[in-house]
């Protein structure tokens, strides 16, 4: 009957009315949260890109200084990058950058301090590469053991050809044949074949370190 209808729909509504009241401040609560959670995530988006552009001016910058060759520029302003920027690659590009230049000036300190920041603080693969770049610049330095050291630890298996052919170069310039035997066929193994130029130096070191 109509009745009964009525008061089951009354029924229905007292329901609603006491879920509500029992869950109706928290679901309010929680829709804010979310919408504050959306708004602040959209404003750190907007803050990383703004970083983001400032550090990609900076790091110009750097590479202006490069090119035309003001030392001074370049350490400071490749350190201004690392201070104000340090989450963004900039930082870390700019350290290459900085890096490359001071080792064709044979400041190897400096290039160290730089590619040491990259390997502690730079991302994934910037980190790896750092690291190579490191072994190779204490190589020069005949730092072996520190050198092999930072060859040490995990890495990205991309890059396990160039961490194994950095210890083989370590290896053999220390004079220890079978260690740089063992290194060179590694990063040979780990080298895909359409990469014949690089396979062809490995072997070429390989045939250097003469017979087994």
């Amino acid at each position: 009957s109509a009745m009964a209808y009525d008061l089951e729909e009354q029924e229905k509504i007292e329901e609603l009315k006491a879920w509500w009241r029992r869950w109706g401040n928290f679901i309010i609560v929680t829709t804010t949260l979310a919408l504050v959670v959306i708004a602040a995530l959209r404003g750190w988006d907007a803050y990383q890109q703004a970083q983001a552009r400032k550090a990609g001016l900076a790091y110009n910058q750097v590479l202006a200084a490069v090119r035309a060759g003001e030392a001074q520029k370049v350490r400071e302003l490749a350190a201004l990058v690392r201070e104000d920027y340090p989450r963004t690659v900039y930082a870390s590009f700019a350290a290459f950058a900085a890096a490359k230049f001071y080792v064709e000036r044979g400041d190897r300190a400096a290039a160290r301090e730089a590619l040491a920041w990259v390997a502690e603080n730079g991302r994934g693969e910037l980190k790896a590469i750092a690291r190579v770049r490191l072994a190779q610049v204490l190589l020069d330095e005949q730092a072996y053991d520190e050198a092999l050291k930072v060859l040490d630890g995990d890495h990205p298996k991309a890059f396990e050809a160039q961490f194994a052919a950095a210890r083989g170069d370590i290896y053999a310039v220390q004079g220890k044949r079978e260690e740089a035997r063992r290194a060179y066929q590694a990063a040979l193994a780990a080298t895909p074949p359409g990469e014949r130029t690089q396979r062809e130096l490995l072997q070429f070191k390989l045939d250097g370190l003469g017979e087994a």
